[in-house]
């Protein structure tokens, strides 16, 4: 076997393995750090099999993708002259290349998963290495939390080691217990960064196909181009065609590959060719293609979001960060000095975020949770993740447990969660298998969670059933490989045979998207689910004309989003499925003229399944229908009476003044709690223009009872008593505050100015003339009588002659008359 010191052609990583193999000696937990391009994938666990207390164990190497993983398996078996499945072996989905004689095993961090929860001790298993773990996928967050569980309760001398070239180190080691960090520096060669820019209101294909033949034009060597996905890769590659030179090879690289292509696009190009990788982010870190001295970089990737609101994930284009950025620059420099031709300009680069958001923060939890049930908890901060899952989605993902029964009342896994937990697919899929194999749907259950784990697999037609039916004649590999797989599902949820029902491809759709159920609505192609979303199909599709299908997969971020894929679904499957949550209720509409329609709806969730006219409906559905009216035309326009607009300004005056305890009667909170105000008192009514000024009045009576209107009254008295026993009302909705406009000689005698709200807030007065017209405003009314009080009686008293304009009106009598013939 190979040492270290054998290898052949050194990387920067060979200067640190004597510091990480005597690191390791000592401390069970490490966290290396190496730019791209160092050698850290494939140099690290060959270094470590010769160290002492790894014994008899073996190495496992997690890698976020399956390309990875094998590259980096034969890559190893090279260096030590053998094949994959000897020394070094791997395990994918789908792909399993090891023996008895395996010491390292490279492996995807979903089949870590799924051995740690087989096997929490995990027998036999030295170290685990954490490749790219800067990716922070959920996997690798989950696989790093339960491998931690495991090494303090169970397995202290077991060794973690966490590798990256952009991971945030410090945080890693102190969430790793204050492990120690080695950093290994340099890049295997230089790369020279060229800034090309991008228009935005162009599609992306054609700026990134120039700079393709602008970079075979100035460099040498094979091409590596990160473009967004699938499509954008497709399209490209159509419009290199014919415009490249002939020695040129076009070769896609994108998840839905199967195992050759993607394998014969990071190959070597043939002796006096040039490859051009037109590749996803696939290809941004764990691997070296071969000749590769040039990257162009799209700038951009399509990430998963997840909406806990309607539990649909959707893909979403975004600009790359700078961490990413970086590795895919990096892949330029792996064999030999390269080039990096950037589409944005240099000065956008340091706009760019500083690295994607952990997947744990925007990801469906659906599984992560189901995994930490099967573990013991579902609590999770009893583990240590980087970043805690969101709360929203983590409850969003607990309530689809239930529904789909895996946890029961009290939360805890139930019999079929264990089964769930068992399959190595989503809780959805898995729960499809199970009950559509308890129906004699297995197999077609099966080949439909394989077409929807496996992307490319079955074609791209929407409808389902065409996917089936390319799948089962397709004679590919990669075809083959996923039948097995799916066989070996159905033999884990106990079920066997290889009959397929095409047309029950709906009815095991709603099975695992019991949300997704749709039913058409208006327009042709235009449909509306269960959990209420709209979503579109192209409209001349066989499908866009059906009642009601299923929806699996669905992209858009609108109200609409475009249908993906789906299959027809009866109304009977419905009932047959849903049959406990389909409800029937009484649906009630008032005309533009006020008019009461009402019908009787059957429906499951947002999907009406039929509905009839009803000439009496129920009295609380009329009552909802008229709060719905209320609340489309305002509060505001209910037929208010003068003394109720009043003591609502009232009580909000009191309210603004310290007297929270009061209830709020504005517009909003009004509207906000109609049910639980005026619906009790719309007993019987069944028009809007039923309800008066007598029916608010009894709602804000109980609104405002007896204790609270009494100390209304102390606060914010509706009307003033003047000296001369009149009850003036005070108008609280004055732009100045609340106003009083009184005839002068009717506070004749008065020595303090009025107040409310317990003497704390003066009245504004709005003195009259006889006339009843104003002759001065005041907040001061002892000041007035002491300053200009002599200027207005000199007025008032020659145009009023027949009224008192006593020289000192706080001694004078107050008076609504003239005075007196004779005086």
């Amino acid at each position: 076997m190979n040492t270290p010191a054998a290898f052949g052609t050194p990387l920067p990583i060979d200067g640190v393995l004597r510091d990480l193999l005597q690191t390791l000696e000592s401390a069970s937990n490490a966290v290396l750090v190496a730019e791209p391009g160092a050698g850290k994938t494939t140099r690290v666990p060959l270094a470590l099999l010769n160290a002492s207390w790894r014994g008899h164990g073996k190495i496992l190497v997690l890698e976020p993708r399956r390309l990875a993983a094998r590259a980096a398996a034969r890559r190893m078996a090279e260096e030590l002259g053998e094949k994959p499945g000897e020394t070094v072996g791997y395990r994918v989905r789908m792909e399993t290349r090891v023996s008895a004689r395996t010491r390292i095993e490279i492996i995807t961090e979903g089949v870590f998963t799924r051995l740690i929860l087989d096997d929490p001790e995990l027998t036999g298993v030295a170290a685990i290495l954490f490749d790219e773990f800067h990716e922070r996928s959920l996997d690798g967050d989950l696989g790093l939390a339960l491998a931690l569980d495991v090494q303090s309760a169970l397995r202290e001398d077991l060794r973690l080691l966490p590798m990256s070239a952009t991971l945030d180190a410090a945080s890693i080691s102190k969430l790793l217990g204050d492990a120690p960090v080695i950093e290994s520096k340099g890049r295997s060669f230089p790369v020279e960064t060229r800034y090309l820019g991008r228009d935005p209101k162009q599609r992306i294909e054609p700026q990134v196909a120039r700079a393709v033949r602008k970079a075979l034009s100035e460099e040498t060597g094979s091409v590596l181009v990160f473009l967004p996905g699938q499509g954008e890769i497709r399209r490209t590659a159509e419009l290199l065609a014919g415009e490249v030179p002939a020695h040129c090879r076009i070769a896609p690289l994108y998840g839905g590959l199967d195992a050759r292509a993607q394998d014969a696009a990071i190959s070597p190009a043939a002796e006096g060719t040039r490859k051009i990788v037109l590749a996803s982010a696939i290809a941004q870190t764990s691997l070296t293609i071969e000749g590769v001295r040039v990257v162009i970089d799209s700038g951009l990737a399509r990430v998963p979001k997840y909406e806990p609101q309607t539990g649909l994930t959707r893909l979403e284009t975004v600009r790359v960060s700078r961490a990413s950025a970086d590795q895919r620059r990096g892949r330029a420099g792996r064999t030999e000095p390269g080039v990096c031709y950037r589409l944005w300009d240099e000065a956008q680069t340091t706009a760019l975020p500083a690295a994607e958001a952990p997947e744990i923060l925007e990801a469906d939890l659906t599984g992560l949770v189901l995994d930490l049930a099967a573990w013991g908890t579902l609590d999770p901060s009893a583990l240590t993740f980087p970043d805690p899952p969101p709360q929203a989605a983590w409850i969003e993902a607990k309530v689809l447990l239930q529904d789909l029964h895996a946890l029961d009342g009290a939360g805890r896994l139930s019999e079929a969660g264990k089964t769930l937990a068992r399959l190595p697919l989503h809780p959805r899929l898995a729960h499809m298998l199970i009950e559509g194999n308890a129906r004699g749907l297995g197999y077609t259950a099966a080949l439909i969670a394989l077409i929807l784990s496996e992307p490319g697999l079955g074609g791209r037609d929407p409808d389902m059933r065409a996917r089936l039916q390319a799948l089962r004649h397709d004679k590919s590999q990669r075809a083959k490989d996923g039948r097995a797989l799916a066989e070996r599902w159905l033999k884990q949820a106990g079920g066997s045979g290889s009959t397929i029902d095409i047309e029950s491809a709906g009815f095991l759709l709603a099975l695992a998207y019991p949300d997704r159920v749709a039913q058409a609505r208006g327009q042709t192609g235009r449909f509306r689910l269960a959990n209420g979303r709209g979503a579109e199909l192209e409209q001349g599709h066989a499908l866009s004309g059906e009642p009601f299908l299923t929806v699996a997969d669905i992209q858009g971020k609108a109200a609409s989003g475009r249908i993906q894929l789906c299959a027809p679904i009866s109304k009977a499957e419905i009932e047959e499925l849903f049959g406990e949550g389909i409800v029937e209720e009484d649906e009630v509409q008032l005309s533009g003229d006020g008019a009461l329609k009402a019908r009787r709806v059957t429906r499951y969730k947002a999907v009406e399944l039929r509905s009839v006219a009803i000439q009496s409906a129920d009295p609380v559905a009329v009552e909802k229908a008229l709060l719905a009216e209320i609340r489309r035309r305002g509060v505001s326009r209910l037929p208010w009476s003068k003394d109720q607009q009043r003591l609502r300004r009232r009580v909000g005056y009191a309210r603004e003044n310290g007297a929270e305890d009061l209830p709020d009667l504005s517009d909003a909170a009004l509207t906000e709690s109609l049910e639980a105000w005026l619906q009790p008192y719309l007993a019987g009514l069944t028009s809007v223009s039923a309800i008066d000024a007598a029916v608010i009045g009894n709602a804000l009576a109980a609104l405002l009872p007896y204790d609270a209107a009494s100390r209304l009254d102390a606060l914010a008295p509706s009307h003033f008593t003047a000296p001369t026993g009149s009850k003036v009302p005070i108008d609280y909705g004055a732009a100045a505050g609340p106003t009083l406009s009184i005839r002068v000689q009717e506070l004749f005698g008065l020595k303090d100015h009025p107040s409310v709200c317990d003497g704390r807030l003066p009245l504004i007065l709005e003195l009259l003339s006889p006339a009843q017209r104003p002759i001065q405003i005041t907040k001061d009314l002892p000041g007035f009588w002491a300053g200009s009080w002599a200027d207005v009686k000199a007025d008032m008293k020659g145009r009023y002659p027949k009224h008192p304009w006593p020289d000192d009106p706080t001694v004078a009598e107050a008076t609504r008359r003239a005075k007196p013939r004779g005086r």
